[in-house]
């Protein structure tokens, strides 16, 4: 925590003045005390919030906060979609009647035809999707810096209802493959604004499960996908492959009607000079008769002062900003926490119907595995917010997952040598569960939080958009390889490909330990000194800070209060 020694303040920045900045401690609903104010008194009204975000319990922010936690899961709701897409691409490659029609025939020795989507279209359309994320990644880098995250979001969903329609008349494969790529663009935006959005509407005592829960609405979708396909298996139409992508088009409308009535995030508007908008933003996304203490000018001083703090470190708000001085590190490590989601054998996951299927399950048992899985994945979200609350950090929750998930990988890989492939096919179904809810517990759902912690606020979008974007391009290099690993028509590793995956989960377990710090309990101004600072990794967690005994960017505070003088005079008058 922040050590609260009394800030020098007189011996770091000017003590020019601006007329009508507000006292701190003068309350939310008092008017602007008329006047001269001292820079020092924005500071300390800085300072204070940032008291008062240290000293607030998880319960108190939830009474403080509860419209900000609404607005946050119903923009997180986004992400269901995308669940729900990605669960019916990977889970049709065992639909009978999706490979009748879009696969080619497969003949047996004994003069029967099977179909089966070949490797190449699997990847393909796997991989569609992905590089549409790219693409809508590096767009959300600069329309939402620009246009705000409602406004992003509410295009977004507009788009989604447009391209679903090729989903739904899909007559060949190819068209599949363009649906993917269109749908991936709209989907690349929600990867990172939901996140971004969720971290910055909320005090730290809410901010590791509001992050988190994206990771639920994955889980959600997936699950929603899953029984949607079981629903549908007694069908022998076309219509057992159109109802399910149908069904996207109940998503957009109800989200764009709440959308259109969220706040914006005021540390958006405040890094827009929009003081006046960002305190009316706090305003609507706290409750104010459950929370006295609570003041919003001195939340928005924190936000201030938290921008001046980040323009002295960062100069720039580009994508190669982002690379250079203290920023290379954090986005270095924000890049390798998604990667990690990749390379510890999450995708190998994805394909649990099918490889199932492959070890020799029928398909509705195939099936009711993935069901379970995919709910032991919403399980394993409120499990992680437990382990959260108990105090066990991020790192700690990374390193032991990792850890897990290594152990189970290797036993998976040592099942393919068992002779009796029915009852090796049901340890593997077994062992996926596990695996599935240790991830889930762990690597799969505090990875949301540490990238929203981790990168500036200055740089957050841009940051988290690469970071994404390598863990969509591990994404593409596994989903070429995995489909070809448990193809029987291809390398037809079957559980061997649990080794594979077992190395590459050792490696992530290593850099994780040297490299990915603790970011539990911090502001982001603490968050910004610590890499300043250059503090080890492994050394995060037990250092004390100050962030106000920080020389902090003059001119951006200067401008700041002119802001607050004129906004002051506009209430006046």
């Amino acid at each position: 925590m922040a050590d609260v020694a009394p800030s020098p303040m007189g011996k770091d920045v000017d003590e020019d003045v601006v007329e009508a900045v507000r006292p701190p401690g003068s309350g939310t609903g008092a008017a602007p005390r008329e006047g001269r104010e001292t820079l020092g008194s924005v500071i300390h009204s800085a300072r204070l919030a940032t008291e008062k975000e240290h000293k607030m319990t998880l319960w108190q922010g939830l009474r403080l906060y509860p419209k900000a936690v609404a607005w946050s899961i119903l923009i997180s709701t986004c992400i269901v979609m995308e669940g729900y897409d990605i669960s019916l691409v990977n889970n049709f490659y065992a639909f009978p009647q999706f490979n009748q029609k879009y696969g080619v025939a497969i003949p047996a020795d004994d003069g029967s035809v099977t179909y089966q989507v070949p490797a190449a279209w699997q990847a393909g359309l796997s991989n569609g999707a992905v590089v549409g994320e790219i693409i809508g990644l590096l767009i959300n880098g600069w329309v939402s810096e620009r246009f705000g995250y409602r406004y992003t979001v509410i295009a977004c969903l507009v788009l989604i209802i447009a391209f679903t329609a090729i989903f739904f008349t899909a007559q060949t494969v190819v068209h599949l493959q363009v649906a993917e790529i269109l749908c991936g663009i709209p989907w690349g935006v929600f990867q990172t604004l939901t996140i971004t959005y969720a971290s910055e509407v909320c005090p730290v005592a809410l901010r590791g499960y509001l992050t988190t829960y994206i990771n639920f609405c994955w889980g959600v979708g997936q699950m929603i996908g899953i029984g949607v396909i079981m629903g549908n298996l007694w069908r022998t139409d076309e219509w057992a492959y159109r109802i399910p992508y149908a069904l996207q088009w109940m998503w957009p409308l109800p989200l764009i009607i709440g959308i259109l009535f969220a706040p914006e995030s005021p540390w958006w508007l405040v890094r827009k000079g929009r003081l006046e908008d960002a305190k009316r933003s706090l305003l609507r996304l706290t409750s104010l008769d459950r929370e006295t203490d609570f003041d919003a000018d001195e939340t928005v001083a924190m936000m201030v002062h938290t921008s001046a703090l980040e323009q002295k470190i960062t100069r720039g708000a580009s994508y190669l900003d982002c690379f250079k001085g203290v920023d290379r590190r954090r986005t270095e490590i924000v890049c390798m926490c998604w990667a990690i989601q990749n390379l510890s054998g999450n995708s190998f996951s994805n394909y649990s119907t099918y490889f199932l299927q492959r070890a020799g399950l029928d398909d509705n048992k195939a099936y009711s595995f993935a069901l379970g899985q995919y709910a032991i994945n919403c399980v394993g979200v409120l499990g992680a917010w437990t382990l959260i609350t108990l105090g066990i950090g991020r790192r700690t929750l990374y390193l032991y997952g990792l850890a897990g998930l290594f152990i189970m990988l290797l036993i998976l890989g040592l099942l393919g040598l068992a002779p009796d492939r029915t009852a090796a096919s049901l340890a593997t179904g077994s062992i996926m569960l596990v695996w599935a809810l240790c991830y889930q517990l762990t690597v799969g759902t505090v990875c949301y939080s540490l990238v929203a912690e981790i990168s500036t606020r200055r740089l957050q979008i841009k940051t988290v958009v690469l970071g994404r974007m390598l863990y969509n391009v591990v994404g593409i290099v596994c989903g070429v390889l995995t489909p070809y690993m448990l193809n029987p028509s291809a390398w037809n590793w079957g559980n061997y490909a649990g080794l594979f995956w077992a190395g590459s989960c050792l490696l992530c377990f290593i850099y994780t330990y040297f490299r990915v710090p603790e970011p539990a309990g911090r502001t982001f101004a603490e968050l910004d000194l610590l890499f300043e600072k250059k503090i080890s990794a492994r050394k995060f967690a037990s250092t004390s800070v100050d962030v106000f005994s920080e020389t902090v960017e003059e001119d951006v505070m200067h401008s700041y209060q002119d802001q607050i003088a004129i906004s002051s005079m506009g209430e006046k008058f």
